[in-house]
């Protein structure tokens, strides 16, 4: 059996769901679904009203979303019999909504907001189906996708539940499901944050020991540098887990880096596809890696730097720990590090506490902090016996001004920092030097 999960762009329309009942039926395979695009923002707006306790502004987007959803019904189903229930099915959820226009409204019921756009999705295409004379079947998300208390996912539980609702609908032609939703180990309704339709995909991928996962969306798989930017960028069609988790990490959209992990773990292959070129092959991220290639090019923007440079840090012990736990005990990741002798520098995409962690820093010596700067991360097999790979790199970048580099801890990965106002220049470079000779 095959996972396939298809994001919220190809569902985003009657026609687009009509497009995707002709790619999923004919197998039988278990589908993930992402609410139709716009629904979640417009979840969360919603939500913000009715955090300012103002009912009003959060009815009219209510309304709004839900004429729009009509108007799907409208398209979407021949029958009176099927667009009926299918208005019952969209009315309820969007009554269950305005519920909590009433009442008091927290971070709880904000969840449960949110979870109403998978509902409605699969609900409407589950119905599409079986005016099809498809049998489906739609197992609720909320059934079998917990986490723990440290909210992560429950692998065993995910499975043992998972595996009997299968077991409990042998006849069906395929299953369908929720992507993102889940409950937490307390019952509650949840979610996986934000893209984490991926990651229900592959945790169902790993609970059911899949073929292969597929992730739909409306790109030819995983380009080799951002097509946004750079003209004549061209797909990938083979990459590690490891390279496709750096991409995705540093930048590459069109995969979320947390659904990486268990299909990777299961040696499960992740298959990219487009759902407006179905025939197109995509990308496949495995376990295989092309020995000696350099695949892609990818950028990290809103980053800042920050530079402690210290007497104290010659030849003493526990420097180091004593910058990092800085950056730990306000929550702030750090992306790059480069040490020299008497100083060391690192980056962030996080500046809520940058004053704070400034502030501490300048205790242990001299702060200074670079913002606007982007992470150009360049990915491949990069072993350090592959000689040459980074004089191509440097090479490409000989007229573009770089702060720093950090290489050696990924095979996979070398990064770069540089102004923003450089990342087209730097981009466009890399993209002519390593893969147009």
């Amino acid at each position: 059996m095959k996972v396939l999960k298809f994001g919220g762009t190809s569902v985003g329309s009657a026609q687009r769901m009509k497009d995707v009942a002709k790619l999923i039926t004919g197998n039988c395979n278990l589908v993930v679904l992402s609410a139709m695009s716009g629904t979640t923002n417009s979840l969360v707006e919603i939500s913000d009203y009715l955090y300012k306790k103002n009912p009003d502004g959060a009815n009219e987007i209510i309304n709004k979303l839900a004429i729009k959803y009509y108007g799907h019904i409208d398209e979407l189903y021949k029958t009176d019999e099927y667009k009926q229930k299918a208005k019952e099915l969209v009315t309820s959820h969007f009554d269950k909504i305005r519920s909590f226009t009433k009442d008091l409204f927290t971070l709880f019921e904000e969840k449960v907001v949110l979870a109403q756009g998978e509902l409605i999705s699969t609900g409407m295409m589950n119905l599409y189906l079986h005016e099809l004379g498809v049998k489906s079947v739609l197992l609720p998300a909320l059934e079998f996708m917990r986490t723990d208390k440290n909210a992560e996912p429950d692998p065993l539980y995910i499975r043992e539940k998972l595996t009997k609702l299968l077991e409990e609908n042998p006849d069906a032609d395929l299953y369908l499901t929720q992507g993102y939703i889940c409950r937490n180990a307390y019952g509650e309704i949840d979610n996986l944050q934000r893209g984490g339709s991926d990651y229900t995909a592959s945790l169902i991928g790993a609970a059911i020991k899949a073929e292969e996962i597929q992730i739909w969306t409306d790109i030819d798989g995983m380009h080799n540098n951002d097509p946004r930017v750079v003209d004549k960028t061209s797909p990938v069609r083979q990459l590690h887990f490891e390279e496709a988790a750096e991409l995705a990490y540093f930048g590459a959209k069109i995969l979320h880096p947390t659904c990486i992990l268990p299909a990777k773990i299961n040696n499960i292959p992740v298959r990219l596809l487009n759902t407006m070129q179905p025939d197109a092959p995509g990308t496949l991220i495995s376990n295989e890696t092309e020995k000696g290639k350099i695949k892609a090019v990818a950028a990290k923007d809103n980053i800042t730097s920050i530079k402690i440079k210290s007497g104290r840090m010659l030849l003493a012990t526990g420097f180091l720990r004593k910058v990092f736990e800085i950056f730990e005990n306000y929550q702030t990741p750090i992306d790059m590090v480069t040490t020299s002798e008497v100083g060391v520098s690192v980056t962030i995409d996080n500046r809520k506490h940058l004053d704070e962690i400034v502030n501490d820093l300048k205790k242990y010596g001299t702060v200074s902090v670079d913002n606007d700067m982007v992470i150009v991360c360049v990915v491949g097999d990069l072993e350090w016996d592959n000689v040459g790979f980074e004089a191509r790199i440097i090479q490409a970048m000989k007229d573009v001004p770089v702060r720093m580099i950090s290489y050696g801890g990924s095979n996979y990965n070398v990064s770069l920092l540089i102004k923003a106002s450089d990342k087209k220049r730097a981009l466009q470079a890399l993209s002519d030097h390593l893969f147009k000779n």
